[in-house]
């Protein structure tokens, strides 16, 4: 999920650990022979001419005996209850893959220069075994998210519509971490981050259909897919687009170089104006040629990465900024820190403004106590802290969970400060907004690119 500048008020590597399920152990069934052993008598005083009438007495018994049938073995992982890999769409729990709660790690990348030692040091590598809950949490919310992103590259088609898509993700979300988020407080075990973002074109970012949302996914369109996953608050915020067309490889081409390139500069005590300026580089190194004009791709200069905090999406009121243009400030990341990069690229002017309909919410945390007179605002907001707490949630989760004629409560609670609204960003109508985002932890002894797969 994006950061706004205060402004506005991730090479391909496969991971180190494999991401398919683990062989399963059964037991094969014993060997059975077609039929028995025949008995056949033979006595060393009995005269030779008595041998061919037992020869042939035998050869008939041979003819009358039944023939039984070999027993089926049994297939290896065959065991009752089994779990033989995920189904096609996701609905096996990847915690039933992974029984052993050992999920797959993300691409590790040791620390250089003056942290180099980090990556030998027995300390570090002691404080960083120490956070194993921790890591546990995100690499199950990161495989989730690869398992439904796979089944996601492979589904989505022209002709579906948006609200399709967002459910197919968000119920794929749902099924792998095994929280449905129907029951109270279900989500806010584990489940869905935040809002599915399907954002057309010259939206950036923060659109999410609203019940009733009948647009339809096209060939020409350029569709950034943002969807998020969380364990135990610990959240993975990763995101790709999706465009048919060749004309806008290109586009695709620099926000997966940019990305890679903030990814490879982040890292402890690296400066967010160093990150944004390669950023920038290596972003507006591309340009697109549609319909026989080129464009230069430009960063979109008032959205950036952001940190992660636990069940805060953007790290809270002490949540950091990291730019995606050069001048930023001399600020450094620091250890034990969990940071979205993402970047944007535009053909437009490389500045988005608020637009459209809003869907995406989230309860501001620490918020202020506030005298709601609206009933309907108080009911909500119970609602609101059972089933999301400081998650960010969509007015079709409200609906979801049967709330009706919310509307006048939730703009109570906007105005109130409780809940902050995040309307969708635009750059200019004509243009095409291109998006890739990766989740990072700046562990002790190396930096992990937790939410690294085979695709991205």
């Amino acid at each position: 999920m994006t950061a706004v500048s205060p402004e506005q008020a991730m090479a391909d590597l496969k991971l180190n650990g494999a991401t398919t399920s683990p062989k399963q152990n059964g037991a094969t069934g014993p060997h059975v022979t077609s039929g028995d052993l025949e008995n056949g008598n033979s006595d060393d005083d009995e005269a030779d001419d008595g041998e061919e009438g037992q020869v042939g007495a035998d050869e008939g018994a041979a003819k009358k005996k039944k023939k039984r049938k070999p027993r089926k073995k049994k297939k290896a992982g065959a065991a009752a209850g089994a779990v033989k890999g995920q189904t096609s769409p996701p609905t096996v729990k990847v915690s039933d893959l992974f029984p052993n709660n050992t999920y797959p790690v993300g691409q590790e990348v040791e620390y250089k220069g003056e942290n180099a030692y980090r990556t030998t040091s027995e300390e570090k590598r002691h404080l960083d075994r120490m956070n194993s809950d921790f890591l546990s949490d995100y690499r199950q919310a990161a495989e989730v998210h690869r398992q439904v992103r796979a089944h996601a590259h492979k589904a989505i088609k022209p002709g579906m519509t948006l609200t399709e898509i967002c459910e197919m993700i968000e119920n794929g979300t749902r099924n792998l971490t095994g929280h449905m988020g129907l029951e109270e407080g279900d989500n806010i075990i584990a489940g869905v981050a935040f809002p599915t973002g399907v954002n057309l074109d010259h939206c950036a970012a923060h659109y999410s259909p609203n019940a009733g949302n009948k647009m339809v996914l096209k060939e020409e369109h350029v569709m950034k897919v943002d969807f998020g996953v969380h364990v135990n608050g610990r959240i993975v915020d990763s995101a790709w687009t999706v465009a048919f067309q060749p004309q806008y490889d290109n586009l695709l081409a620099a926000v997966k170089d940019a990305t890679n390139t903030g990814v490879d500069l982040a890292g402890i005590d690296a400066r967010f104006s160093e990150i944004g300026e390669g950023i920038q580089e290596a972003m507006e190194s591309y340009e697109v040629e549609l319909n026989g004009q080129t464009y230069p791709v430009k960063s979109i200069r008032n959205l950036n990465g952001h940190t992660i905090g636990q069940y805060s999406i953007h790290g809270g009121s002490a949540g950091k900024s990291v730019p995606i243009v050069k001048g930023g400030s001399n600020e450094k990341m620091e250890e034990g820190e969990v940071y979205a990069i993402e970047t944007f690229g535009s053909t437009g002017k490389g500045v988005v403004r608020d637009d459209m309909e809003t869907s995406h919410y989230a309860k501001v945390d620490n918020a202020p106590k506030a005298a709601l007179r609206v009933n309907s605002a108080k009911t909500l907001l119970r609602s609101i802290d059972k089933n999301f707490g400081t998650l960010p949630f969509c007015r079709r989760y409200l609906d979801r969970l049967g709330h009706e004629k919310y509307l006048l409560g939730l703009n109570n609670l906007v105005q109130a400060g409780i809940v902050q609204a995040y309307p969708p960003v635009v750059d200019i109508k004509g243009s095409y907004t291109a998006q890739l985002e990766h989740t990072i932890l700046l562990r002790t002894n190396c930096k992990e690119v937790i939410s690294r797969g085979d695709d991205y």
